[in-house]
């Protein structure tokens, strides 16, 4: 399996990405290969004292490999986490977390004991409110440093086997865009410039534990038959750049962003890790990519094919499978479709397999590859069997720990329904549910309207009583023959009209003898 499709399936257990505890990067933690913190509640190594969970030994799985990956003890990665951790916490009941401290996904409280299941939407039927939200916490998720993680920049050979600690503070999202790189890179075989390509490890809540927002869910962008990059408006995730086709809008927050992890084939040559320092701004051109690598956006027909396909996997178990869920769906031929088609189209940052995560288009289309999956799954039902218990590529076998996170997870424990990781797909909804989430934006947006609507009628009323007031005042004045008023203010008893009754001067004239 490529890293591609497998971060859609660790998008399949809600957004939630880990990697090195800061808590477990000290030196003595990495000489003694134990990484079991104190859980803050209680003092005690993994909440043990709370029930919370306890310090174990790392089991790992003996079942052989596939034959795409022909070495052993080379990689920091093979048996994960062995070469860092041979003792890490294991949780229990609805606890999770590299001490415990966290709730399993779909649960929520001081004692993880609220079910809650999240819906994932459609981010065309998000409000302007929910959509500016949604776009504010991934800036801040950019430019905030994560307190809990760390990321290492050295292999642990040249960490002098854990004596020498090597890693690096980066930002929350800036944790998800490295794990990514780490699970795809090449293998580092001793020289430099010496890899091996032929290898992947690839499998957010920490955005909700950051803002203490705990309805956050990533949206999806449904891209099937799509002409462009609908998406790529200021509104949402940034329009094109009016000065260099490459770049994003100023208009967009996205175009401040700065890249990392994006130079695969200078990291081969030097035979080093990503550092984790800048390399740029984020790159993207959607459309005018290589149609010799993919045509354009995947269709309709093309998901419907997909979803079609009744075996998981077939074959090798890798790029060559044919008809395969998994390996069409990731899109793996010649000319590439379905999701690797739109890595292509985006044509940038995005396209670059180690740095595509830099682009946050890639979390809303790994949500849709993850929804395609979730819907094979429904479909078709498959046995826990159908996933492999050995001769997968590196890292695959279904008890094999994914890489890299800590705390540990199992391959073969996310081969389930969504709604057993306590989310669900606004599509999946019934008819009822997706006209209702449909709405949704148009509701919302009148609901923030409504307040105005009342305060314009009520200054309306008020303008309307004042106007009748004092018409039927004028009204009342004209029926008692209410003096008029000439221009200078002063009152006149008769109308200014002239009369044709000749008028008596007697009155005005001196008699004379």
């Amino acid at each position: 399996m490529s890293p591609l499709i497998l971060f859609s399936l660790m998008l399949h257990f809600v957004p939630t990405f880990q990697q090195f505890p800061r808590l477990c990067t000290t030196r003595e933690a990495l000489l003694t290969k134990e990484c079991c913190p104190e859980w803050e509640g209680d003092g005690s190594l993994c909440g043990m004292n709370s029930g919370r969970g306890f310090c174990q030994d790392v089991e790992v799985s003996d079942q052989p490999d596939g034959p795409q990956y022909p070495f052993s003890g080379l990689d920091d990665r093979e048996k994960w986490p062995l070469v860092f951790y041979n003792r890490t916490c294991q949780c229990t009941g609805n606890f999770m977390g590299f001490n415990c401290a966290d709730c399993k996904f779909g649960y929520f409280g001081e004692d993880c004991s609220e079910r809650r299941e999240s819906l994932r939407r459609n981010i065309f039927h998000l409000s302007r409110s929910e959509r500016i939200r949604f776009i504010s916490y991934l800036n801040l998720a950019k430019h905030t440093i994560s307190r809990d993680y760390v990321v290492a920049t050295a292999p642990y050979a040249q960490m002098e086997n854990g004596s020498n600690p090597i890693f690096s503070n980066v930002s929350v999202y800036d944790i998800f865009v490295w794990m990514h790189y780490y699970v795809s890179r090449n293998a580092i075989l001793g020289e430099p410039g010496n890899v091996w390509r032929d290898v992947d490890f690839g499998h957010w809540h920490e955005i909700r534990k950051l803002t203490g927002d705990m309805s956050f869910s990533i949206p999806y962008w449904d891209w099937r038959d799509a002409q462009n990059c609908d998406v790529c408006t200021d509104d949402l995730m940034g329009a094109r750049s009016p000065h260099d086709e490459n770049l994003l809008s100023p208009g967009s927050v996205f175009s401040s962003w700065r890249v990392l992890c994006s130079r695969a084939e200078e990291y081969n040559a030097r035979g080093v890790l990503c550092n984790a320092e800048d390399e740029g701004p984020l790159l993207r051109n959607p459309g005018n990519h290589d149609r010799n690598l993919a045509e354009r956006l995947p269709t309709s027909t093309e998901v419907e094919f997909t979803l079609g396909l009744s075996n998981y996997d077939t074959g090798p178990m890798d790029r060559s499978a044919n008809m395969s869920f998994r390996n069409t769906l990731e899109g793996s031929s010649s000319l590439l479709g379905m999701h690797a088609s739109v890595h292509v189209f985006m044509n940038g940052s995005m396209s670059s397999v180690q740095g595509s995560a830099n682009d946050p288009i890639f979390m809303l289309h790994h949500a849709y590859v993850d929804s395609i999956y979730e819907q094979w799954l429904r479909r078709h039902q498959p046995s826990p069997s159908q996933y492999p218990e050995s001769n997968a590529p590196i890292g695959h076998n279904g008890e094999y720990h994914m890489v890299p996170f800590m705390p540990l997870h199992r391959n073969r424990d996310y081969f389930i329904s969504s709604k057993e990781l306590g989310y669900e797909y606004s599509s999946l909804l019934d008819p009822a549910q997706r006209l209702s989430e449909y709405m949704h934006p148009y509701l919302e947006e009148m609901q923030d309207m409504w307040p105005w609507m009342l305060v314009a009628a009520l200054v309306g009323g008020i303008a309307a009583v004042i106007i009748a007031a004092a018409a039927l005042r004028v009204k009342r004045r004209n029926s008692r023959g209410s003096p008029w008023i000439n221009f200078n203010g002063l009152e006149e008893r008769q109308p200014l009209i002239p009369s044709n009754k000749p008028r008596d001067h007697s009155n005005n004239c001196q008699k004379t003898s």
